[in-house]
């Protein structure tokens, strides 16, 4: 019976630490920003599933938001409401430019009336970024990944859905870089994408997540009026810092409690 009770409690704690089931919902006048990159299907034993949500779980989250009532923007319509949105707002987002954000999301986004904001490489082609964090991502995994071709950004923005942000030139880390190089991935990028696709960008995601603080000023000094990042959490618009503003991650490694934790209160665990 001892032994039973031990293993009880050790299970409990477990399940406490990983889920945080007991942290208290953030107040749902506050928007979620929600991060995503692809969805597709998980591949046995790639380094990078956390990255892709498969387009079942993508579509039950869908459907879930549309039947709690939520309400979708773009990243640049949430900033520019932020003082007139209603309890239960969220914004899409997607880094990077994978294919199938078009051959998988958009018909889901569309199904359920929702909108996304895509922060996209302009370089993205033959690159595999992940090597720039860490050395040992050689395995080339996300660089022969499928990733958007012009004309499909293009079918993107015309259906309606879809803004489009920068998330640099190159992918590089940030953090690595001095003050001019990270002012051209930032200048060139937007500058490229608006001469490309005939549309405003204003909006920047920092690659990895990475950036100092001296560098959210370049962000300013290159025209974008908000940035995203990979720190997790939910603040309140009267307490946004539009250039370091937080997001729920959104992980294909995720079950379904996991994502309703996320909703609540930002992050799934401990």
């Amino acid at each position: 019976m001892t032994v039973i009770l031990s293993l009880a409690v050790v299970i409990l704690l477990w399940f406490s630490l990983r889920y945080a089931w007991w942290r208290p919902a953030v107040d749902y006048r506050r928007p979620r920003i929600l991060m995503y990159h692809m969805i597709s299907a998980p591949r046995p034993g790639a380094r990078f599933n956390g990255l892709r949500v498969a387009p079942q779980q993508f579509e039950r989250q869908l459907r879930w938001l549309s039947a709690q009532g939520w309400h979708s923007f773009t990243l640049g319509e949430l900033i520019a409401q932020a003082d007139t949105l209603p309890e239960k707002s969220f914004a899409i987002t997607f880094d990077d430019g994978y294919a199938d954000n078009l051959l998988q999301a958009l018909p889901l986004l569309q199904k359920y009336r929702c909108k996304a904001t895509l922060y996209l490489v302009v370089d993205r082609f033959d690159r595999d970024w992940s090597i720039q964090r860490k050395a040992l991502h050689n395995e080339g995994e996300l660089q022969r990944e499928d990733k958007l071709s012009d004309e499909q950004v293009r079918e993107l923005l015309v259906s309606g859905c879809i803004e489009l942000g920068s998330h640099s030139m190159t992918h590089a880390d940030f953090a690595r870089l001095e003050p001019a190089a990270a002012s051209a991935e930032l200048e060139q990028s937007r500058q490229v994408l608006e001469q490309r696709f005939g549309v405003a960008v204003n909006s920047f995601a920092y690659p990895f997540g990475h950036y100092t603080a001296e560098q959210v000023e370049l962000v300013r000094a290159a025209g974008y009026t908000s940035a995203v990042t990979t720190h997790e959490g939910i603040d309140a618009p009267d307490q946004w810092d539009v250039l370091q503003l937080r997001r729920v991650k959104i992980s294909g490694k995720d079950n379904w409690p996991a994502f309703l934790l996320r909703m609540r209160s930002g992050r799934r665990g401990w």
